[in-house]
């Protein structure tokens, strides 16, 4: 017995150090991250593991207003046995810029941090509507090459920072988030992530088509942080974070503490009420208590697909015709959702551990969504009423 244990010690040390010296030394991280803490991919408290740099609270705090009619409802049973069986962490809605419904679960409250993932696509792209308002980027069809001539690839001269917010860039990438060797997965756990983006070519021609692909915002942060010289956390600050008055701190997750680069492809870590602040500035055409912080045209376009077969996405916002509404929103993976109804001034916020079963249909939506759709629909019904 003591022969076999130390030939599996001596095979795992193999393992471990083969991986340790190769291409895939980032699953060590990995194993250690998310694994060893019981789980097989990215989760809610992740954050706790990685290094982040801070976003403060605003030096004006604007709690919400609270709706004359504030949480004086109730979930159904069938509702609420939905948020439970899905994992929901916080379920509110917002309507005409006041709290009307607020619910936490699992243990989480007003206060609770939690990771956003791919919502903070939607924050770099807002900020590349702010630089461009600033200066630092020209346009849309400014070229990336003036900001990374060592991008690598074919059509590296081609690709735009437009192309880069509607994900049509025509980067190399493997958008798999539970294979262990994908490109994505390395992102999570690389310690200098600049690196590993840079070595993806533009090898498609670009602004052609829409397809997913993390690291062309994770390019596009990349991008914005070279233009304006600041780091983006403090630029959402200055720009976003502070006017709209968040409430709480928040952490936006880095690559290591030594090369401090965000993952502008995801991981913000914040809570439900202050992650509903971009959606009412978006809502309200990029005023906030009457100050313009973003473009309202550079709005206009974001929310409006670019690509007419494409119509599940604009600039960084996911989009969807449902129910005779025209709903914007921001979205993360294992269902984290800000979910905007600008024509009935309503915006929903659901952050949780899961989307549940996903269906084998093409619909670039899971079906998680529509059941909260429904939902807010239904709350706002009864907000309307006398």
């Amino acid at each position: 017995m003591k022969k076999i244990f130390k030939i599996l010690g001596f095979s795992l040390a193999v393992l471990v150090g083969a991986l340790y010296v190769s291409d895939y030394s980032y699953l060590l991280d990995g194993v250690f991250k998310i694994y060893l803490t019981g789980h097989k991919t990215a989760f809610l408290d992740d954050y706790t593991y990685f290094d982040n740099r801070t976003l403060a609270a605003s030096e004006n705090p604007q709690a919400w207003p609270l709706h004359a009619q504030y949480n004086t409802i109730s979930l159904s049973d069938n509702l609420e046995q939905h948020h439970k069986k899905r994992g929901t962490v916080a379920f509110l809605v917002i309507k005409n810029d006041s709290l009307y419904f607020e619910k936490y679960y699992d243990g989480y409250g007003l206060d609770s941090k939690s990771n956003s993932f791919s919502m903070a696509k939607s924050y770099v792209t807002s900020l590349l509507g702010k630089a461009i308002m600033d200066g630092f980027i020209q346009n849309l069809d400014q070229p990336v090459i003036d900001f990374f001539p060592e991008l690598k690839g074919e059509y590296a001269k081609k690709v735009t920072v437009g192309d880069l917010a509607s994900m049509a860039s025509g980067q190399k990438w493997d958008e798999a988030y539970y294979s262990p060797t994908s490109v994505t997965t390395a992102a999570y756990f690389v310690s200098d992530l600049e690196k590993l983006i840079l070595e993806q070519p533009i090898d498609e021609i670009p602004g052609k088509s829409y397809e997913y692909k993390s690291g062309t915002t994770q390019l596009l942060g990349m991008l914005i942080a070279r233009a304006t010289d600041k780091k983006l956390t403090d630029y959402l600050y200055e720009s976003l974070w502070n006017p709209m008055g968040a409430e709480h701190e928040a952490l936006w997750q880095l690559d290591s503490k030594e090369k401090g680069l965000e993952k502008a492809y995801c991981c913000i870590a914040s809570n439900a009420r202050d992650f509903a602040r971009l959606s009412k500035l978006f809502k309200n055409h990029g005023k906030w208590n009457g100050k313009t912080l973003l473009d309202s045209t550079f709005i206009a376009k974001s929310i409006q697909p670019r690509f007419k077969e494409s119509p599940q996405y604009g600039y960084g916002w996911w989009l969807k015709k449902y129910k005779g509404q025209e709903v914007f929103m921001n979205r993360g993976h294992l269902g984290q959702y800000v979910i905007t109804f600008p024509q009935e001034d309503l915006i929903l916020v659901r952050l949780g551990h899961s989307v549940g079963i996903k269906d084998d249909s093409d619909d670039p939506f899971t079906p998680d969504i529509y059941n909260y759709m429904d939902i807010a629909l239904e709350l706002n019904s009864n907000a309307s009423k006398p």
